[in-house]
């Protein structure tokens, strides 16, 4: 008789288990694309980078840079950056990578911009390219 509470107690023990693994594994996790009811859709290419410029000159005369890239941000010439052939990120990428380059600071921003030797955040590097 004291065989049958035991078993009760690990069928009830496996199932609450089982219970929790599907309610965490079936559920959608932050970052899914859509997750918020939205469709993915392609970044509007010409925007963002027309944001990007607007940000960049902004942050050059901010932080008191002077580089051939401010120049370029700051003139009124029309935009000839490019993302590489094949490279087709998300309107969320481009929200995240002009987000990350609002937060950064003068000296990180400094990074962004200059001549030689540029870094650009993880945030805004789309399509990294495959190391060798």
């Amino acid at each position: 008789m004291s065989e049958r509470p035991r078993f009760r107690d690990g069928l009830v023990a496996r199932l609450a288990l089982v219970t929790l693994v599907v309610l965490f594994c079936a559920a959608p996790v932050p970052g899914d694309v859509g997750g918020c009811g939205q469709s993915p859709s392609s970044l509007d290419r010409s925007r963002f980078f027309e944001s990007k410029r607007a940000l960049d000159c902004a942050r050059c005369k901010e932080c008191d840079v002077a580089s051939k890239r401010c120049d370029n941000a700051c003139s009124a010439d029309p935009i000839e950056e490019e993302l590489p052939r094949g490279c087709d990120p998300l309107e969320h990428d481009g929200d995240v990578c002009l987000r990350a380059l609002l937060d950064a600071g003068c000296e990180e921003y400094r990074t962004f911009l200059r001549d030689s030797g540029a870094e650009t955040p993880t945030e805004c590097n789309f399509c990294p390219r495959a190391e060798p």
